[in-house]
């Protein structure tokens, strides 16, 4: 099968399509890494190009999303089995005080589409999560959201927690949310700042370069 076929499924949102394209390309014994690379990864980095120009709107992520997962699903236990490893690891959580998720919930999708092992830590997350994150599960990319204005101090203290822990050496923290900017990054210390979804795919990728 032409793998092309499958990066297609997702940017349509088809997943009954991308599901069954994954189960045959299997039973063909096509590699794993090549489905990922040429096919999940493929079709969302024009998911998140058509995001960012416009050409896509909120839902149309979520639904391409939902086909990259039902591709995802069935090559996670061959991905732990081929010793296929991740572009990086990323903690990903929505500040304490803050229970907003779907700027987040995106975000994490997207870097899941891009390749990276992502560690969701949902809403209200306080800073020891984090700090457990980069411990345990080696996180090398920490991505820090807030949707109020209110609640941004929370990343200013999550990335003052990971300084006294003795762990902010170990990971780039990466920004955003809707009242947040490149100067409120600055300020706070942090490495990075996205203004959306796809933006964070780019941040990550080139934080994780510069690392």
């Amino acid at each position: 099968m032409d793998i092309k076929e499958l990066a297609e499924a997702i940017i349509n949102g088809n997943r009954d399509r991308a599901r069954a394209l994954t189960e045959r390309a299997l039973a063909d014994k096509v590699d794993p890494q090549r489905l990922i690379n040429e096919g999940l990864i493929a079709g969302m980095s024009v998911v998140g190009e058509k995001f960012k120009n416009n050409e896509f709107y909120v839902p149309e992520v979520l639904i391409a999303a939902r086909a990259m997962h039902a591709s995802l699903d069935l090559l996670r236990p061959l991905i732990a089995e081929h010793g296929i490893e991740p572009v990086g690891r990323v903690a990903i959580g929505t500040v304490k005080g803050d229970l907003h998720d779907i700027g987040k919930n995106l975000v994490a999708m997207m870097l899941e589409g891009a390749g990276y092992e992502v560690n969701d830590l949902g809403v209200d997350v306080k800073p020891e999560q984090f700090i457990e994150a980069i411990k345990e599960k080696k996180a090398q990319i920490v991505a820090l959201s807030a949707l109020l204005t209110t609640t941004m101090p929370g990343m200013a203290d999550t990335i003052k927690a990971l300084n006294e822990a003795k762990v902010r050496n170990r990971v780039k923290v990466m920004i955003g949310g809707a009242p947040v900017t490149q100067s409120y990054a600055d300020e706070i210390g942090a490495d990075g700042y996205a203004p959306d979804a796809a933006s964070a795919v780019d941040k990550a990728n080139e934080l994780l370069a510069a690392a």
